[in-house]
Order: C-alpha cells, then structure tokens, then sequence
C-alpha cells in the first residue's frame, strides 16, 4: 500500500531535525506536571508528552492516572502554550484524549503487537485530524509495524509517524531494548515520507546511556526525538532510571547541538 501523508508539523513549529518532545513518563499529580512542564518550556521545547493511561508488563505497578490527568494537559497548554501529546491504547482512550483537546495521539510498543486494538483504535479516529505516532512493537516485527500504520492509513488518519523505542530481549545486556537500527532504518526505506522519532529513553533505560544513543539517532537522520524528562525523576512512579530533570534534558540537547528555539 503506497501511502500519500500529510505533514504531522503543529504552526509554530520549526520542522527542522530533530524535533523535541519531552515530559515525564506518567502524569503522576498535577503539581508534578506542572513543574516538569514549566522547567521544560522555560527550555524552549514547545511539545509536551506525558501518559496518563499506562500499560504496563505486570499489574500491581502504576498505570497511570487515568482520564483525571487530562485536565492537567489542558492547564498545561493553557499556561505554557505548549502542545501536549499522550499515549492512547482503547477507543475509550482516544474519544476522552480528543474532548480534553489533546494535540498529538501515540500509540504505544504493547499495543501496536497486536492487530485488533490497533483496529480499534484506527476506527476510533475515523474522520479525525490529528497526529499519530506509533512506536514500534516490543518484538522485532518491521511488517507488523507498517501494518499499523496502514490501518490508520487506511482510517484515513494521513498525519503519521514512527517511534523507535528498540525491541524487547530476554538477554538484557547494556540497553533495555535493543536499538536494532536496520529496522528503522529499513522503515525508512520503505516508507521514506514517514517522519521516524527516537525514544532514547527506552532504548537505554538509563540516563547514563541516552547521549549516545541520541548521536546515533541523529546520525542517522532521525526526524525527532521522544524524550522523557521529570521534575524529580528519583521519585517518579515509573521509569525513575530513564528520566532527565528539564536542565539535565537542556544539557542534553545543547551537547547534541539540537536547537528548539
């Protein structure tokens, strides 16, 4: 299927790579969205990410706040002007991401493994203009992934994106989920209009990692990067390791040389 899509740039934006979108991993309470959204605005980053549902490997751990912290995401655009994405995974998730006013919609590495929910999903936003990115599938599945997005394509959702977030292995050794870089890299090839992000932050799973991984990304063309970033990542309720403060993120980004003024 030849797709024929639609820039996925909000005005204001510059489209120039990489793109930045940072915010913490979950959306924990509003006073800690706030900080982290006014520490990364004072940053010049102009989209905010943050998940409020969170599916997660085994129950009893955080899963998000739910519907609540989606009132947060519209003071958040209201105080700082900023755009706000988060990660929806049910039709019920997409209906109250779109009345809250959610700027940017991702699909998440646990839902894109399988095929119905991604259906649900795409049916969910038929005759919607919004943004769609779509991390890849935890496992190592390049037609799985493009079948996704030919879903949505198919939806008629034509602002589409990808987010490299690596692939799950049983033997964990320095990254958390491996890069497999000729997998993007093949999606490019594939499918060269389509705008690829990276997620550093699961990739590595560590902050100490991050940098290196960025380079990578960026050497190879990445389109954007999905970055997590938190007031007090030692607190956080998920992924403490992989979160950045909003200075340490600015730090980050100047090393890289990445402008988002």
């Amino acid at each position: 299927m030849e797709m024929e899509l639609e820039s996925i740039m909000l005005p204001g934006i510059d489209p120039q790579r990489p793109i930045v979108i940072a915010g913490p991993c979950s959306a924990e309470t509003e006073e800690q969205v706030m900080e982290t959204a006014r520490g990364i605005a004072d940053k010049g980053i102009k989209l905010f990410r943050a998940g409020i549902w969170k599916p997660r490997t085994k129950p009893g751990g955080f899963e998000g706040i739910g519907a609540e912290g989606l009132q947060w995401l519209k003071r958040v655009k209201k105080e700082t002007g900023m755009y706000v994405a988060t990660e929806v995974a049910t039709k019920d998730h997409v209906f109250e991401a779109l009345k809250a006013g959610i700027d940017v919609l991702w699909i998440g590495a646990r839902t894109t493994v399988n095929p119905f929910a991604v259906q649900e999903i795409a049916d969910a936003l038929k005759g919607v203009d919004v943004p769609v990115l779509i991390k890849n599938p935890v496992n190592p599945d390049l037609e799985l992934w493009i079948g996704a997005f030919q879903r949505l394509y198919g939806a008629g959702i034509r602002r589409l994106g990808a987010i490299h977030r690596g692939f799950s292995s049983y033997d964990k050794k320095m990254y958390r989920n491996l890069p497999l870089w000729h997998i993007p890299i093949e999606l490019r090839r594939r499918m060269p209009n389509l705008p690829i992000f990276c997620d550093p932050s699961h990739i590595g799973g560590k902050r100490e990692l991050l940098a290196a991984i960025c380079k990578k990304a960026i050497s190879l063309h990445a389109d954007g990067l999905f970055i997590e970033s938190h007031c007090c990542p030692q607190k956080a309720l998920s992924d403490a390791a992989q979160q950045l403060t909003p200075p340490a993120l600015a730090e980050l980004l100047a090393m890289l040389n990445v402008s988002i003024e």
